[in-house]
């Protein structure tokens, strides 16, 4: 049975403002935590379309993430494949259009355990507590480039 959660959060920018940062990946270490935000290899439609290889770090720690997923402007999901000791990670990001205006943000996460296994719940809070900062980030960012 997977380890999962969810975080959602609301913004007062439009799906596309969201989407135009989420779908960017080479973009993201202008408003997420990273100091590194690189696409190793391309996808389909679009270079951050599906089978795109994403690469995110700061200092001595990278992971690389694969988009499994991508349904513009509203869903991207992706699978860590390499940088953490977790097994089975996957995160589907879906962007919901707010009836007054604006955009919710609905991050769901899993994965089966962490290496070691004692280490679940240092991962689960870690995890939880660095993409709900991100979301936040998003969110915010989108807000500050929407016209």
């Amino acid at each position: 049975m997977p380890i999962s959660w969810e975080i959602v959060e609301e913004s007062s920018a439009p799906v596309d403002a969201v989407w135009a940062l989420l779908a960017d990946a080479r973009g993201w270490s202008r408003w997420a935590r990273f100091a590194r935000s690189e696409l190793l290899h391309e996808g389909t439609p679009t270079p951050d379309g599906v089978g795109a290889l994403r690469s995110f770090g700061t200092g001595p720690f990278r992971s690389q993430e694969e988009v499994v997923e991508f349904e513009p402007p509203n869903h991207l999901a992706y699978e860590i494949r390499k940088g953490m000791p977790i097994t089975g990670y996957r995160a589907d990001v879906r962007l919901e259009p707010r009836a007054a205006g604006g955009t919710t943000i609905r991050w769901s996460s899993s994965f089966y355990h962490a290496r070691p296994r004692a280490a679940n719940g240092f991962f689960r809070w870690f995890l939880r507590t660095f993409l709900r900062d991100t979301a936040r980030r998003m969110a915010r960012a989108a807000e500050a480039s929407a016209p």
